[in-house]
């Protein structure tokens, strides 16, 4: 059975645990998500990898290190981390397009698809997105709905925004989404008083 390096990183925004696949990072996930990362490894490397596949490893590839890096404020070391992330020709390039979003700065789904050459795919950068196998090296969390807005991300949306802070990218308040009118009926009065004059 093939075996991936794993470690665990403790970071301001919860416990970070990656795998390593010959030298490339092939997943990066939060603890509390273990079975998302499981079924993404699953999905590339076969039933069980998860299980009996991982070997604890410190610092495998100096990655755990330069992760800790980041978290310090050199934000530019990620950029470094070769990553192997398997899927489709699509989401292989849906994931590698978000490299071109320098730390600092946010991209819409719309600009993601647009630069994918593919301005109608918006909905399909978004789902591929959610998969993403090697969060924070691949910066999906850089991807804000149209108006600004924080929409998605896989390891909650309170990591996104701490990310955004950390990177610089967010020192306005954040745009909340509008709630759609809530059509209810409005409860009548059971009784009316009527106040003396």
């Amino acid at each position: 059975m093939k075996q991936l390096d794993y470690d665990e990183i403790d970071s301001p925004i919860g416990k970070v645990l990656i795998a390593v696949d010959e030298g490339k990072l092939c997943a990066l996930d939060f603890a509390g998500f273990e079975e998302r990362m499981q079924a993404l490894l699953e999905k590339r490397y076969g039933a069980g990898i998860f299980r009996h596949g991982m070997v604890k490893k410190q610092n495998p590839c100096g990655f755990s290190e330069m992760l800790l890096a980041y978290f310090s404020g050199e934000l530019r070391v990620l950029d470094q981390i070769p990553v192997s992330t398997g899927g489709t020709t699509f989401q292989q390039a849906c994931w590698q397009a978000l490299r071109h979003i320098p730390a600092g700065t946010t991209a819409t789904y719309g600009e993601q698809a647009a630069r994918l050459a593919n301005p109608k795919a918006v909905r399909a950068v978004g789902r591929t997105n959610g998969l993403n196998p090697v969060a924070l090296v691949l910066p999906c969390h850089r991807v804000v709905g149209a108006n600004g807005t924080l929409t998605g991300y896989a390891g909650g949306l309170w990591r996104k925004e701490w990310l955004l802070k950390h990177e610089g990218a967010l020192t306005a308040p954040i745009p909340t989404p509008i709630p759609a009118p809530i059509s209810a009926p409005v409860p009548r009065a059971i009784h009316q008083t009527s106040l003396p004059l």
